[in-house]
């Protein structure tokens, strides 16, 4: 175990984060809330130390039980005897330009380090202790999953039954135990599940073996090992509110180094034996490659951080701190967003015991507010846009895998329910492609549409679907991916709404098109907000621009792109009224009632970039943004709110950094970016992409060809950047006293499409 050293020395990364966004803490936590994360792939761990134990929370993606709660993986505690943290010297480090943290304790002539880091290739974590003196380590596997326990009331906001379950919901007990001087650890669901509850629900089950079913006999948790580390019992405590079993190993005797192991699986269905055979094998071989593991990891994170930065100097405090915590969240991301599974906006694989969110919810390690395998998709989307401009589209995959393999159940439901084609992707959308079944409303009316969710804030919102299909589109025009295995999602999400506003209209009356020609979207829905809205403004946003992009995609034929632009010709135009007069945007022609707090008139701002610094009507977008009574009293830098992102699109540069800068400060929580609950859940990700897109927009747009740097940035804070832009395009420039002092653009070639903002920012 002496490779630790040598992997310090080695990568010093002088030309990346230098030290500047590690966090330091000189005194131990008070309990989980006061948590590191650290991951890699979609292992994501939150370390701490704690009355002189440390502490790992471990997660995994894809860890979904029978309700579809997305389980943590478990707890670790490791104790030291003698113990340096007991009235010693105290160091806790996050090591973020390397991906690990660092812990040191000092007490007498004991001098104690110890390294975790999870593996970014492979799905396993380390802990290795290195002393200056021999030691006695004691690592104890804890699960409060130890017996069946019923979730009741609130707790249920864990899983898809939400506050309507229809009987007793039960998380059932983990396997676990000793195998050949290692702890097991596992959770295998059963065959019924809350799938099958909401197919039955919602009148599929004769076609039950046509929809996605990630949750039958699904398997799910991992295996702890350390060398020369024994059995030492099991044990019972509680932590915090919550009981707890414990399997413990100690070290055989008193040694100055000890590696630990823990390996966590890729979550499968299926026979237990060969999930467990693999998973053995994976650990003999993370023992016996931690070193080449620590050397990896290292590059990785050396090579992340080189695609990207935002970095501040000087200046404004709050400036400084919105780009360090730009880099911690992005950190987060880079720790959990490389596995099969999307990260979720409430919390991803970062969440604790929630009493330390909300002293009200007194539930387990596993609670998060609004589901585990649910997916909102107006929040998730806040998390994955981002990764454009940071260069980090890897991380995109998941999400874009999501709707590909929900894709059939999305046609289905359109086929079964209304006779047409097109892929019905609800809001509320979970993890095998139905809506969530608390949301589909479970008291609905006689005859009432069983393709709709009885649900005020829900109905008719069928489009931000169409926000992932143009992060899609996007990707190939930023990388030149290869989308071929995404077309048919993009080519599906638009036919939906042709076919269904067409079936709509016929269910009213003879004619299918308005006086003009053109498609009738009523009823829809502009966000959760503008209800029973006709041609909601967001919705014809959404369509004008994805099928604009397919228009003009290269990978398409002429005669396909020529039926696009068909597609086109059909769609209403935006929405516009006047407001002490001046001419704004309007949420749709008409709407029936107001029913949550989103500003979906300024969507044609952001995401779908129709307005903005540089492009025609942006006097109409600014004054929708000054003068409309509903975005002025929505406006709030909290959560999802994405208020900082129209200012910096429109390129009004006080706004944009005011709110910008609130939404990043500090999170009032040990760990900076561990921001919320706000609408959702700790760490809010909602919160921390839509904070990442605003920044990115101060510095950079580029919605069309030009590349417009600076366009909402405050001339007298010192910034530098490296940001990443369509036709494989990397810009990076420094603004040192109000002057570009240094400009790269990569390939040169788009050098001369570069226009520096500063001379024209709007006050």
């Amino acid at each position: 175990m002496k490779f630790c050293c040598a992997i310090l020395l080695f990568f010093v990364c002088p030309n990346l984060l230098q030290g500047q966004q590690n966090v330091v803490w000189n005194s131990q936590s008070r309990h989980s809330g006061e948590s590191m994360p650290v991951g890699a792939l979609d292992v994501g761990l939150n370390v701490w130390a704690e009355k002189n134990d440390v502490f790992v929370y471990m997660a995994r993606g894809g860890s979904f039980d029978e309700n579809n709660t997305l389980l943590k993986s478990g707890r670790l505690r490791i104790t030291l005897s003698p113990n340096p943290f007991d009235g010693g010297e105290f160091r806790q480090e996050l090591h973020a330009e390397r991906g690990y943290i660092l812990l040191r304790g000092r007490k007498g002539k004991l001098d104690v380090s110890l390294k975790i880091w999870a593996d970014a290739a492979e799905p396993q974590f380390y802990a290795e202790l290195n002393a200056s003196h021999k030691v006695t380590v004691r690592a104890a596997y804890e699960s409060w999953r130890f017996r069946d326990q019923e979730t009741r009331g609130r707790e249920n906001n864990q899983n898809s039954y939400k506050w309507a379950p229809q009987a007793p919901v039960f998380t059932f007990a983990d396997s676990t135990g000793f195998y050949n001087n290692g702890v097991e650890f596992y959770h295998q669901n059963r065959a019924e599940t809350v799938f099958d509850v909401a197919v039955r629900q919602q009148g599929l089950d004769s076609l039950k073996k046509q929809i996605y079913n990630p949750l039958a006999w699904r398997i799910s948790g991992g295996r702890m090992q350390g060398t020369n580390m024994i059995p030492d019992g099991t044990h019972t405590g509680t932590y915090m509110n919550t009981p707890f079993k414990s399997w413990a190993l100690h070290s055989r005797k008193p040694l100055r180094s000890v590696l630990l192991a823990i390996v966590l699986p890729e979550p499968a269905q299926g026979a237990r034996s060969a999930w467990l055979q693999a998973m053995r094998q994976q650990t003999k071989a993370a023992l016996a490659n931690a070193g080449e593991s620590a050397l990896r990891s290292a590059a990785w994170w050396r090579s992340y951080w080189d695609r990207s930065f935002i970095r501040v100097q000087g200046g404004d405090t709050l400036a400084q701190q919105a780009a360090k915590n730009y880099t911690l969240f992005r950190f987060m991301l880079g720790s959990t967003a490389r596995g099969t599974w999307p990260v979720k906006f409430n919390g991803g694989l970062f969440t604790t015991d929630p009493v330390t969110s909300d002293p009200a919810q007194r539930f387990t390690p596993d609670f998060r507010n609004w589901g585990g395998g649910t997916h909102t998709a107006q929040n998730q989307r806040l998390v994955y846009w981002p990764l454009l401009k940071s260069g980090d589209t890897d991380l995109m995959q998941a999400q874009f895998e999501f709707y590909r393999r929900l894709l059939p159940a999305a046609e289905l439901r359109s086929q079964v329910y209304w006779g047409h084609a097109g892929a019905s992707f609800t809001e509320q959308l979970e993890n095998f492609g139905l809506p969530n079944p608390a949301e589909y409303g479970w008291k609905r009316p006689p005859g009432y549409d069983k393709g709709m969710e009885h649900n005020a804030w829900l109905e008719y919102q069928w489009d931000t679907a169409l926000e992932f299909c143009k992060m899609i589109l996007d990707q190939h025009r930023y990388t030149a991916a290869d989308i071929d295995r995404y077309l048919p999602l993009v080519r599906s999400c638009l036919v939906f709404f042709k076919e269904h506003y067409v079936y709509l209209a016929k269910q009213r009356g003879s004619k299918i098109y308005d006086s003009n020609g053109q498609l009738v979207l009523y009823p829809g829905s502009a966000a959760e907000t503008y209800k029973m809205a006709y041609n909601p403004i967001s919705t014809v946003a959404a369509l004008r621009v994805v099928a604009t992009s397919l228009a003009h995609l290269n990978l398409l034929g002429p005669e396909e792109r020529a039926q696009w632009v068909d597609f086109l010709n059909i769609l209403p135009p935006l929405s516009f009224r006047e407001i002490s007069g001046h001419t704004v945007l309007a949420p749709a022609v008409t709407w029936a009632r107001i029913n949550n707090t989103e500003s979906p008139q300024l969507y044609p701002v952001f995401p779908w970039g129709l307005f903005g610094v540089g492009k025609p009507g942006l006097d109409t977008a600014i004054s929708t943004y000054r003068l409309d009574p509903d975005v002025q009293r929505f406006r709030s830098h909290v959560g999802w709110k994405q208020d900082a992102i129209f200012a910096a699109r429109l390129g009004l540069t006080d706004e944009a950094a005011r709110l910008t800068f609130l939404k990043l400060k500090d999170s009032g929580r040990r760990f900076p970016a561990f921001w919320g609950p706000g609408f959702d859940w700790v760490p809010d990700h909602n919160w921390g992409g839509s904070g990442m897109i605003a920044l990115q927009e101060m510095l950079l747009q580029c919605e069309d060809d030009k590349l417009r740097l600076f366009p909402a940035w405050p001339a007298d804070q010192d910034v530098h950047f490296k940001l990443h832009a369509p036709g494989k395009t990397v810009v990076e420039a420094k603004l040192e006293k109000g002057k570009m002092t240094m400009l790269k653009v990569f390939p040169e070639s788009r050098r001369k499409d570069v226009i520096n903002m500063l001379a024209q920012q709007t006050k």
